[in-house]
């Protein structure tokens, strides 16, 4: 069975998309970091932990991602207010910045983690912009307060690397290691 390690509907969605049969559990890891590690040694730690918090059977492959954003050497996560949030978008605005997704698979004894860089380019924004933005989305569940899918798109002037990567997990680069590191593919989950 495909397990899917996440309570990000983004990632669900995916899933769903490609018409996969899987469960979503949440994984109750610790997801807290005291030391300073860099933005995809993060996401490697917190996904590899977030797979493995799961039990399951020797054929089940879980499946566990995590998402932040960097700039400037700073690691966004999930904003805690709405003050929060208008911080990040404006930090954003005219900038290049870099959203590292890492996915870490598990079957049985054996794991594998792998972190995704891409990188992202807002146009300068108003301050009008950004709170119109966040009141219409409340973005507090999403890695640097934004949603590339939904209407922070528009912000977005140019990407270089994997889109699915910036949504939340990059389903291109799963998919390579399933069939290199496990001899499988997400199709081998499809819905029949």
């Amino acid at each position: 069975m495909l397990i899917l390690a996440s309570q990000s509907p983004r990632r669900r969605e995916m899933f769903d998309r490609l018409g996969l049969d899987y469960r979503a559990l949440t994984s109750d890891a610790d997801e807290t970091i005291t030391e300073s590690l860099a933005p995809a040694e993060y996401v490697k730690t917190l996904a590899l932990r977030k797979a493995k918090a799961l039990s399951s059977s020797a054929d089940d492959v879980i499946v566990a991602a995590d998402t932040v954003v960097a700039l400037d050497h700073e690691i966004y996560g999930k904003p805690i207010d709405y003050a929060d949030a208008f911080r990040m978008i404006s930090a954003f605005s005219g900038r290049t910045h870099e959203v590292y997704t890492a996915f870490a698979i598990v079957k049985g004894e054996k794991s594998y983690v792998e972190a995704v860089a891409t990188a992202v380019t807002f146009r300068a924004l108003t301050d009008q912009e950004i709170d119109y933005y966040i009141k219409k989305e409340a973005p507090y569940d999403k890695a640097g307060a934004y949603g590339i899918q939904e209407l922070a798109g528009i912000f977005v002037e140019k990407i270089n690397g994997n889109f699915d990567n910036v949504v939340g997990l990059p389903l291109c680069q799963l998919e390579t290691a399933l069939k290199r590191e496990f001899g499988i593919t997400l199709f081998s989950f499809a819905k029949t």
